[in-house]
């Protein structure tokens, strides 16, 4: 789809074709695993339950809009990931997934290492406890106070980013009298099969030092030249939400193939590869995400064979999952306000949240699944278009849908597949209340991030 639209937008309300939408589901009321969470079923009422606990009570408890977090989940992928690659590999959650306080401990208990990207998620991690060996920080543009208090804090990693941060990171190292270990992120020119707002590799986009013109190989040979720095490794990240490992396998031959270069170069074989995260997850029963011990099991032998050729000892894989970890854990909860039938297109089904909750649908055409989950239904397959209430016709939360034909106002739907980036990416879009991230385990419900209050809102205006 083209970006290059009226500045007014893209007219997000116009209708599809007739033909163009999905086909109905044979069972409405059915919860696709592979799409919830793992404790998400329905029980004999037919009210679905997380954890053990019913959704309405959630919302009578909690409220709507809201997120409801599968701790159990949660732990259990961070664990499935963890086997999978072994002690010879290391695994980063990816912060900007989701990152609070309670999913750091989660993940420290769980043996994952963090991967961060500001200075705001760096003290969040560290203000949990996290030990700071084990943080990388990433970063186009990091500040000089982000990366002294990086350096400070004796964060593991620093991924370089740009020439003017090589120089940056080895003068506050250096003035701190420590030895900074860092890694270079690459673009290695792979096009992942993805919106282009959130592939990465290619070379014409703000993120790393490409291949290509020989950019990273001159990062290389300044960042071996400064004191304050111990290069450590080649990173690289291909993009997001992609189910294939063949665009790995390019990236990782391009990679290996600089490490042979500065190896010949520079006499020094680097000890680590990062590979980045990007792995794709199921918003819908069309999706078929592959599960971890497939994909360890794909990259160790991509790198080890592309090391064989090039005459390299194998060095240790790193890779950053988070979409995978926690977007299948959570999803949000809404309530039925209006449902407006449209003759011969679709039914518009309006709820309590919208853009502000999940910008995805309106940012990249992201495709959600949604259900009725406070009781079952027998009623026809309704086409639907599940829309928020802000003032914009962009408002979309599920653009094409399936829903009861006896859908009515004060009935819960839920968007299963929303514990990544949709609370991270939240707003106050119309001065909306950003909803509280609710962890649900073992029948115990507890919030982990608040729900704002209008106070909130106010403290922050100042006027």
């Amino acid at each position: 789809m083209s970006r290059s639209a009226h500045p007014a937008g893209p007219r997000h309300a116009d209708v599809l074709p007739e033909g163009h939408h999905p086909a109905p589901p044979a069972d409405l009321n059915r919860l696709d695993a592979k799409v919830w969470s793992r404790t998400a079923a329905r029980n004999e009422d037919g009210v679905v339950t997380v954890g053990g606990i019913e959704v309405t009570r959630l919302a009578e408890e909690f409220g709507t809009p809201a997120y409801f977090l599968d701790e159990e989940d949660f732990r259990s992928r961070c664990r499935a990931w963890a086997e999978a690659f072994g002690a010879d590999a290391d695994v980063f959650y990816a912060g900007k997934a989701f990152l609070s306080r309670a999913v750091v401990r989660w993940l420290h208990e769980e043996g994952l290492n963090l991967d961060v990207c500001s200075g705001g998620e760096l003290i969040t991690a560290l203000d949990a406890g996290m030990p700071a060996d084990r943080i990388a920080f990433h970063g186009n543009n990091k500040s000089p106070e982000e990366i002294e208090r990086a350096v400070r804090a004796g964060v593991g990693r620093i991924v370089l980013d740009s020439f003017q941060e090589i120089v940056r990171v080895a003068h506050i190292a250096q003035g701190l009298g420590v030895r900074q270990r860092v890694l270079i992120r690459v673009t290695v020119g792979v096009e992942a099969h993805t919106h282009e707002f959130i592939a990465t590799a290619h070379e014409d986009q703000k993120f790393g030092l490409p291949l290509a013109g020989g950019q990273a190989a001159e990062a290389v040979r300044r960042t071996l030249g400064l004191d304050g720095l111990e290069l450590v490794g080649i990173h690289s990240h291909i993009g997001s939400q992609i189910f294939d490992t063949s665009g790995f396998e390019v990236a990782a031959h391009r990679v290996v193939g600089l490490l042979a270069q500065i190896r010949d170069e520079h006499g020094v074989e680097l000890p680590e590869i990062d590979l980045g995260g990007g792995l794709g997850i199921a918003y819908t029963s069309d999706d078929d995400p592959r599960e971890p011990h497939h994909i360890a099991k794909a990259l160790h032998e991509i790198v080890t064979r592309e090391c064989e050729n090039a005459g390299l000892r194998t060095p240790r894989i790193s890779v950053e999952p988070g979409r995978a970890i926690v977007g299948p854990t959570a999803f949000t909860l809404y309530e039925v306000g209006t449902i407006k039938p449209l003759q011969g297109l679709r039914t518009y089904v309006s709820v309590d949240g919208g853009m502000s909750d999940n910008i995805r649908t309106a940012l990249y055409d992201a495709e959600y699944s949604v259900a009725l989950v406070s009781r079952t239904s027998d009623a026809a397959p309704m086409l639907s278009r599940v829309v928020g209430k802000h003032c914009e016709s962009g408002d979309i939360v599920v653009r094409d849908a399936f829903l009861p034909a006896d859908l009515a106002p004060g009935d819960l739907i839920a968007v299963p597949a929303t514990g990544a980036y949709c609370r991270s990416m939240a707003s106050n879009y119309n001065h909306a209340l950003r909803p509280p991230v609710v962890a649900v385990r073992d029948g115990v419900a507890r919030v982990i991030v608040r729900r704002e209050t209008e106070e909130d809102l106010l403290r922050l205006d100042v006027g």
